[in-house]
């Protein structure tokens, strides 16, 4: 970390010799700022990721079968071998050939536009999982691993770092098969198998039904606001917040009807928990909550309730305080509203940042074009890592969408490292949620060649016009860093076994990567060297960044308390079953852990 530091140091004494004209945009700033090249209808289709096969929709039917024969194959291996270096290895094989599998199809079922491909996903993804929770709760492979952790004569036998992966591997296999319910007698072990198969179709059916929009007649709106929503003949969809509009009827419609109760998923949503606690009091613990907090820093939900506590008790004069400020400046821009509501507070939180900061998004997306921020994270990986992007065209059939940005990540001097495929834009169908998917994990071959880490970075931006680049608002710019974080600790997190590669990391760790960007995000020494204006090439004035970095401080306690709240909530859905409703619990749980009034018929956003 030192080095790095260093190295930090050692670039911002010398970023005046980094800058550069808009007419010499490098070459990944040049593919993010213009439309995508169109991909050669005259290529052979090389299948979804240049995987063979998933030219169509059937592909995963193949790609599955043959994951199942690898699998059965690779557990007789581990059962019928004595304990020695090859149990580690097969076990992590065995992991890497279900999860090459199931982390594709995880994405595809979210994420490719064409129906007959997401539900050949969504198929695949349930039958692997439920591969994944029969292995789970296999004896004979269980045995085949406690053997070789028992065996101190075969582990000592090993090189000391051999020795520390393969124990430390060891036991994080051990205790999947702990949570699974292993130490179970027969019939249990195949009623835990049951409950995890039943949780697959209720997650699978939650997550599909929170990202429909809320339908209502169209005459039920004033017709001064309709044009704000999407309209369908008679009926309007609502399939979002609008939390930054300025108009408080819109925002205050698009809360009270996006966050209507859906009873169908609210039943779902109650079958989730229970099945949920079923399984954890099945394996041996108090409550799903324990189940899940077992083996991180907090270890159980009594922990992380008294922070959560602590915490809204440090925060609350500050919080008070931010909301005040909102408050003050719903009255000064709309007099005849006083109280101030939860669609009120992405708005006005904005709105105090802007009139005390003099911060318009407007004024600052010019400076943020996509290719701009592109190439500034180019330029911060180069200098401190000695790592690159290189945008490389894609082939026929190998993405979901012609505005999908395929990069390579090249160290200079270890070579290629993986690849990022960037899904940045908005279309029709797409979640509109940022996140990050593993398509293949790294890990290191039987030949001793490293297979490369590839994934996905999901972001809901504009796409760019003829004459003008895609533009970011400081926040989107900040999250874009924040997700870069999660695909670079990807490609740079090469471990030996894939079980533990990148993200798939401890908990606790999964977001330290991510939020160290944000802070590059916000340092001038570091913006100076890319943002500059889109038109003009003029870089955006150091006075503009240092209102920017100071205005996170006006209302950070609110925000902060917001997430406290969600915190908070999940711990009680998690934990020992309670004799009310969910949506009970909600409005007690907002009630005392947010400080926004809580909205009679509605669910949390």
């Amino acid at each position: 970390m030192m080095l790095v530091c260093q190295r930090f140091v050692s670039v911002v004494r010398n970023s005046r010799t980094l800058s550069r004209h808009v007419t010499t945009w490098s070459p990944v700033g040049a593919a993010f700022n213009a439309q995508q090249r169109k991909v050669d209808l005259f290529q052979k289709n090389v299948g979804l990721f240049g995987v063979p096969g998933l030219s169509t929709p059937a592909g995963f039917e193949v790609a599955q079968q043959r994951a199942l024969r690898e699998t059965e194959q690779l557990v007789e291996t581990a059962c019928n071998n004595p304990p020695g270096a090859l149990t580690v290895e097969t076990f992590d094989q065995l992991s890497d050939s279900l999860c090459k599998v199931a982390d594709l199809a995880d994405f595809v079922k979210v994420g490719h536009p064409d129906p007959a491909f997401r539900d050949a996903a969504e198929k695949a993804c349930i039958n692997i999982g439920t591969v994944v929770e029969r292995l789970n709760t296999n004896v004979e492979l269980c045995r085949s691993l406690k053997n070789l952790l028992d065996n101190k004569e075969v582990l000592d036998s090993l090189d000391p770092d051999t020795r520390h992966v393969q124990s430390s591997s060891s036991e994080l296999f051990m205790f999947d098969f702990e949570i699974s319910g292993i130490h179970l007698d027969e019939s249990k072990r195949g009623k835990a198998v049951s409950l995890n198969v039943n949780l697959l179709d209720l997650n699978n059916e939650f997550l599909n039904g929170t990202h429909l929009p809320n339908r209502i007649e169209k005459t039920a709106l004033p017709e001064h606001i309709r044009h704000c929503f999407s309209i369908d003949g008679n009926s309007i969809q609502i399939g979002g917040l609008h939390a930054d509009s300025p108009d408080e009827l819109v925002r205050e419609a698009a809360y009270k009807i996006f966050l209507f109760p859906n009873s169908s998923l609210l039943l779902c949503l109650d079958d989730l928990l229970t099945c949920r606690n079923e399984l954890a009091k099945l394996v041996g613990y108090e409550s799903f909550a324990h189940r899940a907090l077992n083996g991180t820093m907090a270890k159980t939900p009594e922990t992380v309730m008294k922070f959560l506590e602590l915490l809204t008790d440090k925060l609350s004069d500050r919080t008070a305080k931010d909301f005040n400020l909102m408050r003050d400046m719903k009255m000064k821009m709309n007099s005849r509203s006083t109280v101030l509501m939860p669609w009120d507070h992405s708005y006005f939180s904005s709105a105090v940042r802007a009139e005390r900061y003099n911060i318009d998004p407007s004024l600052y997306s010019p400076y943020f074009s996509l290719g701009a921020c592109m190439e500034g994270l180019n330029m911060l990986f180069s200098q401190l890592l000695g790592v690159s992007f290189q945008n490389e065209q894609p082939m026929a059939g190998e993405v979901w969408s012609e505005e999908v940005r395929k990069l390579a990540v090249v160290h200079e001097t270890e070579g290629l490292l993986g690849y990022i495929y960037c899904d940045f834009f908005r279309r029709p169908d797409k979640p509109h949620q940022d996140c990050h998917f593993t398509i293949q994990g790294g890990r290191l071959k039987k030949d001793g060649e490293y297979q490369h880490p590839v994934v996905v970075l999901m972001l809901s931006l504009p796409p760019p016009t003829r004459s003008t680049p895609t533009l970011l608002n400081p926040g989107m710019m900040e999250n874009l860093f924040h997700e870069m974080g999660h695909a670079m600790h990807s490609m740079l997190g090469r471990t030996r076994y894939q079980h533990v590669t990148g993200t798939r990391c401890s908990t606790d760790f999964a977001e330290v990567p991510s939020i160290l960007m944000e802070f590059f995000a916000t340092d001038y020494r570091v913006v100076n060297q890319f943002a500059r204006h889109y038109q003009t090439g003029q870089p955006l004035p150091k006075s503009m960044v240092s209102r920017l970095c100071e205005s996170k401080r006006i209302c950070g306690a609110a925000d902060t308390q917001l997430q406290v709240f969600y915190a908070a909530l999940d711990q009680v859905y998690h934990g020992k079953p309670q004799n009310r409703s969910t949506t009970d619990i909600l409005k007690k749980m907002q009630e005392k852990f947010y400080g926004l009034p809580y909205v009679p018929n509605t669910v949390s956003a």
